[in-house]
């Protein structure tokens, strides 16, 4: 396993980490989650990864009574929630100090630990002003619930502005940025942030590595059962992801993935990981034989060249760069 630095804080974060959205609750058992989250451990992954919203808090049940049972050392891995989605009523969502206290104590208690390392804001929340947000983070360091805070699908500008009001108050700003990155979702990432990475450090801990499973190529005939996209409640995610352009770009990267002897998920993965300012990829899995060969990208990554990677961006026809004038 490689680690890198949580942007420039002094953590290290195994490149490859553990998700549990979707799974956990939704598409595995407790036996499965229980058996990914030991190999993934057994294999030099130290950071997994959850939030309220999550089936409901029950994700992070299941993942916290894991942890119980397996009883690793905490100083040997890392543990995050997020906080916005906690209920439909008013004070249950957004980023209020009143939601940011209730949702942290709530989700301590559901996943079984003393503090969180990673505690992300969900989503930017229009409602609540930018200095009631940050404080909040801030007091929850003070008061050791949580390590390092950071924000998830927010602009540049917001995390700007947090920035910003941290610096004006003295406080902790935002450590990283959870973004959705993948091959086909990748302007925000690669060009909104570009000024957050080189000039204040931002780490980054990515979701959706492999655009919901497209990128593994099992949608290129259809459907399959047991699948994320035939889940109820998922139609958004189907019609979003899967389309007939997306689904022949897949076909091609496949045949670029089996000249370097993988398939069109490690490609994805390593694509992801090739990236300087990634320092996570995080991974979810609904089998453990899938889980086991998510680790092969690993050694894919050096083979992915300058001529690899033009080959991949002719395919892909996406490629957005800062612009210079």
């Amino acid at each position: 396993m490689e680690y890198r630095r949580l942007g420039k804080s002094g953590i290290q974060v195994s490149a490859l980490s553990f998700g549990s959205w979707i799974t956990f609750g939704k598409q595995v058992n407790n036996k499965i989650a229980k058996d990914s989250m030991a190999f993934s451990y057994d294999h030099g992954i130290n950071f997994f990864d959850n939030a309220e919203v999550y089936s409901r808090g029950e994700s992070e049940k299941i993942m916290g009574s894991i942890l119980k049972e397996l009883g690793w050392a905490r100083d040997t891995y890392l543990v995050s929630s997020k906080v916005y989605w906690g209920g439909d009523i008013p004070n249950q969502k957004g980023l209020s100090r009143k939601h940011i206290v209730e949702a942290c104590n709530a989700s301590l208690k559901r996943m079984q630990v003393d503090y969180f390392d990673l505690y992300f804001c969900h989503r930017p929340d229009i409602n609540t002003p930018m200095e009631e947000t940050v404080w909040s983070m801030h007091n929850l360091i003070q008061q050791g619930k949580i390590l390092y805070w950071g924000t998830s699908e927010w602009t540049a500008q917001e995390i700007q502005e947090a920035i910003m009001v941290a610096r004006q108050y003295n406080l902790i700003p935002p450590a990283m940025e959870q973004p959705h990155y993948n091959m086909f979702h990748r302007k925000r990432f690669e060009v909104d942030y570009y000024k957050l990475f080189r000039d204040h450090g931002m780490g980054s801990t990515i979701w959706s590595p492999l655009a919901s499973g497209l990128l593994t190529g099992k949608y290129n005939k259809g459907i399959p059962k047991d699948s994320r996209m035939a889940l109820e409640g998922f139609d958004w995610l189907k019609d979003k992801t899967l389309t007939k352009e997306r689904i022949e770009k897949v076909k091609k990267l496949g045949v670029i993935a089996a000249d370097l002897d993988a398939n069109t998920a490690l490609l994805a993965l390593a694509w992801c990981l090739k990236n300087k300012n990634v320092s996570t990829v995080i991974m979810g899995a609904s089998k453990l034989d899938q889980l086991k060969e998510n680790f092969r990208s690993l050694d894919l990554v050096e083979k992915l060249d300058a001529g690899v990677m033009e080959r991949i961006e002719k395919v892909l026809e996406n490629k957005a760069e800062y612009p210079i004038y």
